[in-house]
């Protein structure tokens, strides 16, 4: 009884102990498998609805957004595209100093792409525009090259020219991927909507003419206007000259018959 006990036990540990053997050797010749990294954080989500309220004296301009709803464009091209979106926000004392042109008398698709004209299709740092002056003009989002902008940097001042106005970035807003927004001092008016309604030089008044009426009798004006004195009637005519002779030739007429009456008599 006591041997069959032994027999038991010393089975048992001989188990445990091939168990432990096999785990170990499977467990060597596994691969270690390294844990899967993390997934990189997406671009954080910009409302820019938000960002205009609250960043500058920007709701002019915001408001022109939104009621054109150029607004979701701007939106969609930020934060599901993965080239960004450059905005350039005019300050509300620029559309307050506006004068002349109106934007009151643009139509709604005139109205849309002068907001879209504000946009450039991808994002670009302060540093990147030293490339976007040697790259002009450069396409905005109103497409086309009727609706592109020419850049100039100036000692690290960008200056933009749309072919009507001229500005310049005064401060940078947001400069983070995917989102750049740019304040500026004027808002950006493209040549191909205002380039065809230039004020028209004015011109010359008509000089005055003298209104000098006709006489009736009065002498006769030559082609300068002035008119002619009448002509003196001396001996110089050919009237004079006529009469003269024929006084001249009577005398001598006379003075024959007289010399001839007194030779007769004598």
């Amino acid at each position: 009884m006591g041997y069959s006990m032994v027999l038991i036990v010393t089975s048992l540990l001989l188990v445990l102990q091939l168990s432990t053997v096999v785990a170990k050797g499977k467990a060597i010749g596994a691969p270690i498998m390294a844990p899967a990294p993390a997934p990189a954080p997406g671009p954080e989500y910009t409302n820019l609805t938000d960002l205009l309220s609250v960043a500058g004296p920007f709701h002019t301009f915001l408001n022109y957004l939104e009621s054109t709803k150029v607004i979701e464009t701007f939106q969609t091209q930020a934060n599901n595209t993965e080239q960004g979106i450059t905005l350039f926000v005019p300050k509300n004392s620029a559309f307050t100093s506006l004068k002349k042109p109106s934007l009151s008398n643009l139509t709604s698709d005139q109205l849309k792409s002068l907001c879209l004209f504000h946009a450039l299709p991808r994002y670009y740092s302060l540093a990147d525009f030293k490339n976007l002056s040697d790259m002009s003009p450069v396409s905005t989002l109103a497409g086309g090259n009727l609706y592109s902008l020419n850049f100039t940097d100036d000692s690290g001042t960008v200056h933009l020219n749309s072919g009507w106005s001229r500005t310049k970035v005064s401060s940078a807003v947001r400069a983070t991927y995917p989102v750049a927004v740019y304040q500026v001092d004027k808002v950006l008016l493209p040549e191909a909507i205002f380039g065809t309604e230039l004020p028209p030089m004015p011109a010359p008044a008509p000089a005055p003419v003298k209104d000098i009426a006709p006489t009736a009798d009065g002498p006769a004006a030559d082609q300068t206007g002035n008119a002619k004195a009448p002509a003196s009637r001396d001996s110089s005519s050919p009237s004079a000259s006529h009469k003269m002779m024929s006084w001249g030739i009577l005398n001598h007429l006379f003075l024959a018959i007289g010399g001839g009456f007194l030779m007769f008599f004598l």
